[in-house]
């Protein structure tokens, strides 16, 4: 019973955030929650090992991010949404600069988009990115170097940007 008032209280406190977290994975809201559900249940499931030994929130976080590197195999095609989720967030709108950034990100390839972030929203290093989704090192380094590649290229440059201004 006090194990079940934990977990009730562990998703009360971060729910909201993973949800954001698996809005800025996936890029929409629906399959956002799909993943933040799924996460919970599978964690439910191992509540008792995981509070014990594991952060529970970090392998929550590693559940939803491999669960979404796997979506491929359930989906043959991806549709990405940008609107906002339908929950109340205090977090910033991003700037119309930014807004562009956030749909470039969605077009990347799931694992580059995965890469990079866990690696600049979550600021993870690269050997747990590797750990997380189950890839080298290397790999994470090549994914981050393309996607951050294909980012640079779709995106205005700074000087451009200021030039307009102008």
């Amino acid at each position: 019973m006090e194990e079940d008032s934990r977990f009730e209280s562990f998703v009360a406190e971060r729910a909201d955030a993973l949800l954001r977290y698996g809005y800025v994975l996936s890029g929409n809201a629906h399959d956002a929650a799909d993943l933040t559900q799924e996460a919970l249940i599978r964690l439910h499931r191992t509540w008792s090992r995981v509070r014990r030994k594991h952060n529970p929130e970090a392998y929550t976080r590693t559940i939803m991010a491999r669960l979404h590197m796997n979506a491929w195999r359930r989906r043959s095609r991806e549709h990405l949404s940008w609107d906002l989720p339908d929950t109340d967030h205090h977090d910033l709108l991003p700037s119309d600069m930014e807004q562009g950034l956030w749909q470039e990100l969605g077009g990347l390839p799931r694992k580059q988009r995965a890469v990079l972030v866990l690696r600049y929203y979550e600021d993870l290093p690269d050997e747990e990115i590797a750990e997380v989704l189950g890839i080298s090192r290397g790999t994470v380094r090549s994914h981050a170097s393309l996607g951050l590649s294909k980012l640079r290229s779709a995106l205005p440059q700074p000087a451009a940007v200021e030039e307009g201004l102008s």
